[in-house]
């Protein structure tokens, strides 16, 4: 995965973002789909979704553009982090 893989990312989605986020911190498919309360296939669909935007291979190439996203050094001046996901998933049961 190279920096245009990276520089991708600031194409996604808001839920494409959750999902990223909820990867980095370890989550499965299946209690990514319980948080955001969505099937697991939705999680599916928005992974493939991700892959295409971001020309990512495979889970790895997924959870270190979700880390570089999640840190900062992949997209400069974009600021998202997993405290936006747990505030926009107020109320869903850990």
């Amino acid at each position: 995965m190279d920096s245009e893989t990276i520089a991708c990312g600031d194409s996604l989605s808001d839920r494409e973002r959750q999902v990223l986020a909820l990867l980095t911190e370890g989550h499965t498919y299946q209690s990514i789909a319980q948080r955001m309360r969505v099937s697991p296939h939705t999680v599916d669909s928005y992974l493939r979704r991700i892959r295409g935007k971001t020309g990512a291979r495979n889970r790895a190439q997924i959870l270190r553009l979700a880390i570089a996203l999640n840190d900062g050094t992949g997209l400069p001046g974009t600021e998202w982090t997993t405290r936006r996901v747990d505030a926009d998933l107020v109320g869903v049961p850990r």
